[in-house]
């Protein structure tokens, strides 16, 4: 059954929940996010299951405390043999560069059905997706591993389909957050019809007006809200909670954390950024995702209408930016970041719960007095 009081079903002493942040997680961020009183998350969209139960595993090593798995909930695409030469032929002055020939990956994302399976092997306490939507089934297999379930929504009627399947819980995602976009109903399509370019844009709603439509909406379900986009220090928790969220996801806080896997590059670019240097696009990977704007989105970003959908886009583009890191250059990397990108605190994990319990409690105090 659903837990209103989020906090209570998961044991959390604070109502933070660090964003998956695919790539740039790692089982150390996500333990000592735990072992401070929040939710470290694992961001399992592009790993294997041998190396989803690994950093479990690894996670369990460092920590008694709960945590959580996300994944993309998405099929493997069988794209056509002309939409990857035309993406590869975009593509292929970019690799140029580098000195390296485009060429199509061996394959284009990882079998989210095993996937799935090695998450409930793992049996974390959260069990969190993007991209894309589970059935009641998957959902019944999940809690039956004793896994709260926590959907990605941008729009109400996200909210409202997830909580048709049985979700324990409510991600409302503005358009602030950084990274990818989670739309994934398509306005007047079929089911299971992918959304367009004008659907994402339509569900680029800001973090306040979404989260509490989606309290209003779910309230009387008894589903708890958790808010997400721009939120980095605890007056942004205390804003969030007045509006009825039970807790915030917090990604871009975390990515310059000691633990954080970012690169020194990114790292750089995130202590350099301005509150207007992030932009949408979806040109990067084939699924609109906010970032800070480089060389790479500036080349690719007049081609976003044509590229191939993620993860085709994303697998085409992965040698270019690994080449680029592996340079020590940030001009051709996915620089993803949110709108607070400015607001940046490099530091160890367990320093920055500390920071943001204090200012946490001081917000609730002033908003009492």
């Amino acid at each position: 059954m659903p837990a209103p009081n989020l906090l209570a079903a998961l044991s959390l002493r604070l109502p933070i929940i660090q964003g998956p942040m695919t790539g740039s997680d790692t089982p150390a961020l996500a333990a000592a996010v735990s072992a401070s009183g929040g939710l470290g998350m694992l961001g399992c969209g592009m790993r294997s299951p041998d190396a989803m139960a690994e950093a479990a595993a690894q996670v369990r090593q460092w920590t008694d405390r709960p945590f959580g798995m996300n994944l993309f909930a998405q099929d493997t695409p069988a794209p056509d043999a002309a939409t990857v030469a035309a993406a590869l032929e975009r593509l292929a002055p970019l690799y140029a560069e580098f000195g390296l020939t485009a060429a199509a990956p061996a394959r284009w994302c990882e079998d989210f059905n095993a996937q799935l399976d090695a998450l409930i092997a793992a049996r974390p306490a959260v069990a969190s997706f993007t991209f894309g939507i589970l059935t009641a089934e998957q959902v019944e297999r999940l809690h039956a591993a004793d896994c709260h379930v926590i959907g990605t929504a941008t729009t109400v009627a996200e909210a409202l389909a997830w909580a048709d399947v049985g979700a324990d819980a409510v991600c409302a995602s503005g358009m602030e957050a950084g990274g990818h976009r989670g739309t994934f109903l398509a306005s007047g399509g079929m089911p299971g019809a992918q959304p367009s370019l004008a659907d994402f844009a339509a569900a680029m709603v800001g973090t306040l007006p979404l989260v509490a439509q989606c309290v209003d909406a779910l309230a009387p379900r008894g589903i708890p809200v958790v808010a997400a986009g721009g939120i980095m220090d605890g007056r942004g928790i205390a804003a969030a909670q007045a509006l009825g969220a039970r807790a915030v996801q917090m990604g871009t806080a975390f990515l310059a954390c000691d633990e954080s896997g970012i690169s020194p590059a990114y790292r750089a670019a995130l202590q350099s950024a301005t509150a207007t240097d992030t932009r949408a696009s979806g040109a990067l990977t084939g699924r609109p995702a906010r970032g800070i704007v480089n060389t790479l989105m500036e080349r690719l970003h007049p081609d976003e209408a044509h590229v191939p959908a993620y993860p085709v886009q994303n697998a085409l583009t992965g040698a270019l930016r690994r080449a680029c890191a592996q340079e020590g250059r940030a001009d051709y990397l996915s620089l993803w970041a949110g709108q607070g990108v400015a607001a940046v605190r490099p530091m160890r994990a367990a320093a920055l719960m500390g920071v943001l319990e204090q200012e946490w409690r001081a917000a609730r105090a002033g908003m009492a007095g």
